[in-house]
């Protein structure tokens, strides 16, 4: 989200450019380098039948956050706008 997810708008007719992940570059293993899942013990039989909940996107809202205060602390410079690419810190 922070360095590669854009929705571009076609301004004639209004439509979405960026429709699929083949319209952009999403980070593959290589890009991300190695991250550690942790599970936690805990069966809830409300959430469903299986007893598991979903973390879904509410662990990953703050870090394009996070990111864009990095290129601050570095660069000095504030982007309001995501992604943060290059062309925009110069």
């Amino acid at each position: 989200m922070a360095l590669t997810e854009e929705s571009v708008v076609d301004p004639r007719w209004g439509n979405f450019v960026t429709r699929s992940f083949a319209d952009y570059h999403v980070p593959s293993n290589l890009d991300i380098g190695s991250m550690e899942a942790i599970f936690i013990q805990e069966d809830d039989q409300h959430a469903n039948k299986l007893g598991v909940k979903g973390i879904g996107e509410v662990g990953i809202v703050g870090v394009a956050a996070a990111v864009a205060n990095a290129i601050f602390n570095a660069t000095g410079k504030r982007v309001r706008q995501l992604p943060i690419t290059p062309d925009k810190l110069l």
